[in-house]
This record gives C-alpha cells, sequence and structure tokens, in this order.
C-alpha cells in the first residue's frame, strides 16, 4: 500500500512539475537576438541600392549609397528608364537565365552520376580518380583559362553558349558533395532495386534521386550563384554583344565616353531577383543539404 501511494503520489506531482519547465535560456536568446542582428546588417547594402533606385545615378555615385536622402528628390525614373529604354538589357537578362537554367541542370546531373559512381560502385583505380578529383579543387580557374581558351578556339567553339556550359559541367566540388552525401544512403537500397529488376538508371532515377533532394537544392543554389554571377570566363570567349551576358551588359555601360549610372544601378538591383527566388524556392532543403552532405562519409 505504501508503494502504491507513493506512486500515487508522484503521477499527481508529475503535472506541476512539467508547468514549471524553465523556457528559453538566456545563452539561447542572446544567440537568437545575435543572429537577428547580423539578419539585418546583411541586408543593409540591399536595402541601399534598392534606395539609389529612386536616385539620380550621378548623385548615388557622387555620393555613394546612403540612406540620408532627400524624400523630394526621389522619383521613378530609373524604373520608366528600364522598362522602356533600356535597349538590349532584357536581352542579356534571357541570355544570362537561358545560361544559368542550362548549366545548374547539366551541372547537378553529370556531377551526380560521376558522384554516384565514387560512392556506389567498386573498381580500378576508383582511389586515384578520386584523388583527381580532390586536387582539381585545388587549382583555381585562372590557371586553367588560358590552356582553356586556347583549346575552345582551335576547336571552333569561341563566341558560342556551349564553351560557357560545357567546361563546368562536371564541377570537382559538386561531384565531392554528392559523393559525400551519396555515401549516406544504404546500399541495401541498391540491391533491393537490382532484386526487382530495376535497371541502373532506374535505380538512381527512381530510387537515389528522390532521397537527394536536399543536396540537389544545395548544389542548385550554389552552382546558380556562381553561373549567374559569371563574368570573367563569359567575357573571354563571349565576342557578339547579342550574346552577352547580364555582368558583362552592364559593365559595358561604363565607357569612356560616358557612363549611364542609372541603368546601371537599377539594373543591378533587378539582378538579385532571380537568386533570390532561387533561394527561396529552396531554402528549406538547402540547410538539410550542406549539413548532410558535410557530414556523411
Amino acid at each position: 500500500m505504501a508503494a502504491l501511494d507513493e506512486e500515487a503520489r508522484v503521477t499527481t506531482a508529475r503535472p506541476a512539475a512539467d508547468r514549471r519547465r524553465p523556457g528559453p535560456s538566456t545563452a539561447a536568446w542572446v544567440q537568437s537576438a545575435l543572429l537577428v542582428v547580423m539578419a539585418l546588417i546583411s541586408l543593409v547594402p540591399l536595402l541601399a541600392i534598392f534606395v539609389g533606385t529612386f536616385q539620380d545615378g550621378n548623385e548615388v555615385i557622387r555620393r555613394g549609397m546612403t540612406f540620408d536622402v532627400d524624400l523630394g528628390t526621389l522619383s521613378l525614373d530609373n524604373y520608366v528608364l528600364l522598362f522602356t529604354d533600356s535597349g538590349p538589357y532584357f536581352r542579356w537578362f534571357a541570355n544570362t537565365l537561358l545560361l544559368t537554367i542550362a548549366q545548374v541542370a547539366g551541372t547537378l546531373l553529370v556531377s551526380s552520376f560521376v558522384a554516384y559512381g565514387f560512392a556506389m560502385y567498386e573498381f580500378r583505380t576508383k582511389t586515384l580518380w578520386f584523388i583527381m578529383v580532390l586536387l582539381v579543387m585545388t587549382v583555381p580557374f585562372e590557371m586553367l583559362m588560358l590552356p582553356l581558351y586556347v583549346q575552345v578556339n582551335d576547336m571552333g567553339l569561341a563566341d558560342t553558349y556551349t564553351v560557357i556550359v560545357l567546361p563546368f559541367l562536371a564541377s570537382a566540388v559538386t561531384i565531392f558533395f554528392f559523393r559525400q552525401y551519396f555515401l549516406g544512403i544504404p546500399k541495401e537500397i541498391i540491391e533491393a532495386g537490382r532484386v526487382d529488376g530495376v535497371s541502373e538508371f532506374g535505380i538512381f532515377f527512381r530510387l537515389v534521386l528522390p532521397i537527394t533532394r536536399p543536396a540537389m537544392a544545395a548544389m542548385a543554389i550554389l552552382n546558380g550563384m556562381l553561373c549567374w554571377n559569371n563574368f570573367l570566363w563569359p567575357l573571354l570567349v563571349l565576342r557578339s554583344p547579342d550574346k552577352f551576358t547580364l555582368p558583362i551588359g552592364l559593365n559595358t555601360l561604363l565607357t569612356p565616353y560616358g557612363n549611364n549610372y542609372e541603368l546601371l544601378i537599377i539594373g543591378a538591383f533587378f539582378s538579385l531577383i532571380p537568386i533570390l527566388i532561387l533561394f527561396l524556392a529552396f531554402q528549406r532543403f538547402f540547410i538539410e543539404g550542406i549539413t548532410a552532405g558535410a557530414v556523411k562519409g
């Protein structure tokens, strides 16, 4: 009886103890406050350039990006200029968007194929080839740019979009990331697919690929940012103004004979929109994909 009474007292007291659970600690509040402050600081340049789109371009260049502006001088003239008299701006925008979609899709497909082979198959010289991938990661692109330029000229591919996309389909960083992620997938899934008679391509597309959505989203964001902002390589291989990408086109607005600061500022602001849309579309997978690829293997 004494044991039953003791158990009853503990059961009765448990809800009261649960109600007295402490809330978030002081450290958690401090950490959250610091993250909010960091987020606000990171938004300052974006807000500054947004305010600059309503100002005279020459005034912005003279005074710099600032929030100390005369509200009476703000106008929509730059927006009218962008949508009525921006010249080839939207052609550059469309070129960059097309190249980014093609390169991101191709890079994810090719690099995931290569990484899948490294993670799931055993073959001779496998370690050697993976070391080669790691070595490529350590070589700056500027060292490869000149011999690659000579090669594409000899092949007759200069001034084409093919030469912008093709050399980067097998990205060493993307291959390494996907390989680490694939190592965390149980190989029993692969074996079960083979037992059921699924082809190797079917196993990859129907069984493995749905599991890798977080990794795909993370690499889509990173590769999309790199391709969208790519300036040096397209500048080197593109010669026709109608094929220019957005970074090159915006750079042509600054000339020794005159500078179109108004279009440059608002054009640069609008160039941020696709990257923001890309991040917002895949943000829920981004952190999961980055952390999973970093710790697996």
